[in-house]
């Protein structure tokens, strides 16, 4: 493989082409029009304009895609992760046209893409899930049988796609009926498929994910797992590996079971696999992510390995050169995804110019970004600015050194998801490590917020005075005689 086009955009693109341009492959970048001067297109060997600035008629085009890495002699095609990353379609046509596509077989990304399909194909292998039913429910009555039978609240949940459309949580029966009509519409709304299946709402659930990669060769191995219950509007915003609460037990039985996922749809190349953990430390099979994760630094630092350069030398047909009894969590990493959106204003997006743009640096300090000063911030794509990731030999110290960076982190223009991180992490609920998916709503409003603002003004104008009483003093000091 000598040449790869990245079909994607800022900070992904650029994680992925660091890694290509390191195994001396040459990279491709495309862009649309809005991103003509992003710095993801500058760092790619050759660059390509696809389209005008909406993804539908630029990034989201497969087909222009192939078209335009079959004409610059590109050998494969990485997705990154979002626009095209989980489309079976996509990764088909570029198989059929003689390319690589870096991740998964189409069959996999399909049966993984129907939370219904994945429930059956894991069957098999006795991979715990939460109760409910594992078939598309339309009919109330129906629903509330099976609700009644596993007992209230449950979850109705669409069983295509994700990010919380398509999903209600049901307190008791009287909901039932318009929790499902809502659940349905929404689902076929976002995903143009109205199927949606009922099960057991866990109440203080945490959100633990696994990492696997599988050859071609037979191999899957796990690299252990990421903490991901920090969110809002059930995305993530602060991720960490290792979990605080995962014990070596737990964490051998969740990997195992992770790398059955894996096999259940003879996956090949870097997925995820999502579980549930409850408040007894039972865990649960969600689903299963056939694609690089934004959160895959915390994995990659924990574990000495880079997971885009395995992708790669998976989809050549190379074999895993490790094994399982090789991998070992060193340390403890945080990361924290740096939105474009004002965390006062319910967390909605903040358009604009970037008039001052410093990223932090250190040697536990890495941020990922597609982003640069004097940059605006389109409307047409992901608010998400960069990953701002750090390291420590401890979790505590990963935690100190996040805050570091974040007070260091320099951002002018418009407003951003830094506070609401420093405020994560300077919680107790998640210091302790004692908090779950729940956290934001159980501890975060913008009052709390705003108050760690005129804190911090406060203490600022105090160092200010201080600093201005001493030089006065120093001026007042009379010149000595000689």
């Amino acid at each position: 493989m000598r040449k790869i086009l990245v079909a994607n955009r800022g900070e992904i693109a650029i994680r992925v082409m660091k890694t290509a341009k390191k195994m001396g492959i040459k990279t491709v970048a495309v862009f649309s029009e809005a991103d003509r001067n992003a710095p993801h297109v500058r760092f790619a060997d050759e660059a390509v304009c696809i389209g005008p600035p909406p993804s539908n008629q630029s990034y989201l085009l497969g087909d222009k895609i192939i078209e335009v890495a079959k004409s610059i002699g590109a050998d494969g095609i990485h997705p990154g992760y979002g626009f095209l990353s989980e489309n079976a379609n996509f990764a088909e046509a570029v198989e059929k046209n003689g390319l690589v596509f870096i991740g998964p077989k189409s069959k996999a990304i399909r049966i993984m893409g129907s939370k219904l399909a994945a429930k059956e194909a894991v069957k098999a292998y006795d991979i715990p899930m939460v109760p409910g039913v594992d078939e598309a429910v339309t009919d109330v009555a129906y629903a509330e049988k099976i609700a009644k039978e596993i007992g209230f609240p449950v979850l109705i949940k669409a069983s295509a796609g994700g990010g919380g459309k398509g999903m209600r949580i049901v307190e008791d029966e009287t909901q039932m009926a318009e929790q499902m009509e809502r659940a349905i519409s929404e689902a076929e709304s976002a995903f143009g498929d109205g199927a949606v299946f009922v099960e057991k709402y866990v109440t203080s659930p945490r959100h633990i994910e696994i990492q696997v990669l599988a050859d071609t060769h037979g191999n899957v191995l796990h690299f252990f797992e990421r903490e991901c219950s920090i969110q809002r509007r059930h995305q993530k915003v602060v991720e960490e590996a290792p979990s605080s609460v995962l014990t070596p037990e737990i964490r051998a039985k969740m990997g195992e079971a992770a790398v059955n996922v894996a096999r259940s749809c003879d996956y090949v190349g870097a997925g995820t696999v999502e579980f549930l953990l409850d408040a007894d430390k039972n865990f649960y099979f969600l689903e299963m992510n056939t694609r690089l994760q934004v959160e895959h630094p915390v994995t990659e630092w924990i574990t000495g390995v880079d997971l885009v350069e395995q992708q790669i030398k998976i989809a050549r047909g190379e074999a895993v050169s490790f094994k399982q009894d090789d991998l070992k969590i060193t340390g403890h990493a945080l990361e924290l995804r740096v939105y474009a959106e004002d965390p006062l204003d319910d967390f909605l997006p903040s358009i604009g110019t970037l008039e001052v743009y410093q990223p932090p640096q250190g040697n536990n300090i890495r941020v990922d970004d597609g982003f640069e000063e004097g940059m605006e911030i389109p409307i047409y794509y992901d608010p998400m600015i960069s990953k701002l990731i750090t390291y420590g030999k401890t979790r505590s110290e990963a935690i100190t050194e996040m805050i570091h960076a974040i007070d260091s982190y320099k951002v002018k223009g418009i407003e951003t998801t830094l506070p609401f991180g420093k405020f994560v992490c300077e919680h107790e609920a998640f210091r302790s490590g004692n908090f779950d998916t729940h956290f934001v709503k159980n501890y975060y409003n913008k009052e709390l917020l705003e108050a760690n603002y005129e804190e911090e003004a406060m203490v600022a104008a105090k160092l200010a005075l201080q600093c201005y009483l001493k030089e006065k003093t120093i001026l007042k000091t009379p010149a000595s005689d000689y």
